[in-house]
């Protein structure tokens, strides 16, 4: 916790040294982020499993077998066992002949009800979708922030040890002149 109040203090005194005109505007936009205060670990903005109704959790099950291969299996079955039934079986007595009228009705009456059913079900998951890629927007700020602060220490160091690196030679030119006025004359 110390070195995060630490990062915060430095960042801190360069915006109020340096301001924020010459930033970027990728910092720039994760400054306005922060200043709203939004979190990468927000847990309020989920959506509850808990108290979704039961319409929803019935739109999502229609959603989830109604675009399944099973459905698609099933449904080509019945549609095409309908017409065997009603073409071939009964055929006099077929209670849809041909054109099949009341397959038609029938039909239309299921897309009328599993359409808005399945786009109910899109549109929870299209939400649960842009928390998603919000949450992950904000990870890879964290992220970005956080290799651009180690990107910073690596420099330090490298100044640092450079610097030293200047001094052991400085030392080291330093210590055979000493030597050779120390050294007696043969």
């Amino acid at each position: 916790m110390r070195q995060d109040e630490q990062h915060l203090r430095f960042l801190a005194e360069h915006l109020l040294n340096s301001g924020v005109s010459d930033i970027g505007e990728r910092e720039r936009n994760a400054l306005m982020r922060i200043s709203r205060r939004l979190q990468a670990n927000r847990a309020q903005d989920e959506i509850p499993v808990e108290g979704v109704t039961f319409g929803e959790r019935l739109a999502d099950r229609v959603a989830e077998f109604g675009g399944s291969w099973t459905f698609i299996s099933i449904f080509g079955a019945f549609l095409v066992g309908w017409a065997i039934l009603n073409t071939d079986i009964l055929r006099n007595h077929a209670f849809d002949p041909y054109p099949y009228v009341f397959l038609n009705l029938i039909l239309s009456m299921l897309a009328s009800v599993q359409a808005p059913l399945i786009l109910m079900s899109q549109n929870r998951q299209a939400a649960r979708d842009r928390l998603t890629m919000i949450r992950d927007f904000e990870v890879n700020l964290k992220a970005e922030a956080a290799v651009q602060a180690l990107n910073q220490r690596v420099e330090h160091l490298t100044w640092n040890i450079l610097s030293d690196l200047n001094e052991v030679k400085n030392q080291l030119k330093a210590q055979p002149a000493a030597q050779d006025t120390e050294s007696p004359a043969k």
